[in-house]
This record gives structure tokens, C-alpha cells and sequence, in this order.
């Protein structure tokens, strides 16, 4: 990946996991620029393809492209940050994000995003009002 690319999927991206939201400057890892449709899937390497990922979620997704919505049981595609709008699929309760749709609440299961850890973390960022933006 050539430096403008990923300068510009940073710069769009604000720096932020475009998945969690969790800011760069408030993680103790690295975000990572994550493929949506993995390369695995005949994915390309360019802007529309290209998301930035916090450490975790791109941890957890890997190269999953599908889960299963936990209410409906059925299958469907993970969230795409270039084609999804964020806030039709998720809202804030707090420092818990919640899936208001199946591809929301599939996305928030695979990529386990409201794992206690990332919960108490989270909180933590709520009360000093650092978290979300």
C-alpha cells in the first residue's frame, strides 16, 4: 500500500476505528488499516476497500465478511464502512454499543465489541468525556 493511499484512508477515517469509533490517541494499540472484503475474498487494496480498525476489531473480524444477527439467527454481512451509514446500524447506550440492525448486531458479535474489557474501558473514557465524539 502506497503512503497516499493510507494517508487517506487515516485522514477520512479521522483517525478513528471506523468500526467501534474508539479514537487512535485513546488506545493502548495501534489501529490497523483493515481490508473490508479481505483479499482472501478478492478484496482489492484501494480507498473503497480500505478501513481504519482499532486493534481489536480488526483482530476479531480478520477476514469474516458475514456473522449471525443473535436475534434472528440469521446469517448476514458485517458492516462496510464505505457502503453503511454508522448510525443506522449502531447507537450509544453509554460506553455499550448497541446493533439496531441484524447487520449491527451481527457486526457487534463477531468483532465482540462489547466485551467486558472493551466495556469498562470504554466507561472509563465516558466519565473523564473523552468518549464517543
Amino acid at each position: 500500500m502506497d503512503t497516499t493511499l493510507e494517508r487517506e484512508v487515516w485522514r477520512r477515517a479521522r483517525h478513528r476505528c471506523e468500526y467501534c469509533k474508539l479514537p487512535q490517541a485513546f488506545s493502548p494499540l495501534p489501529h490497523q488499516i483493515d481490508h473490508i472484503i479481505a483479499r482472501k475474498h478478492g478484496g482489492p487494496t484501494d480507498a473503497e476497500n480500505l478501513a481504519v480498525a482499532c486493534f481489536f476489531c480488526y483482530s476479531y473480524k480478520g477476514s469474516n465478511i458475514a456473522g449471525i444477527d443473535p436475534l434472528s439467527g440469521r446469517i448476514v454481512r458485517l458492516f462496510h464502512p464505505r457502503k453503511d451509514r454508522w448510525g443506522r446500524h449502531f447507537t450509544w447506550n453509554g460506553p455499550v454499543l448497541v446493533g439496531q440492525t441484524r447487520i449491527g448486531r451481527a457486526t457487534l458479535t463477531v468483532l465482540e465489541i462489547n466485551h467486558p474489557e472493551f466495556v469498562a474501558w470504554r466507561e472509563v473514557m465516558v466519565r473523564e468525556g473523552k468518549f464517543p465524539f
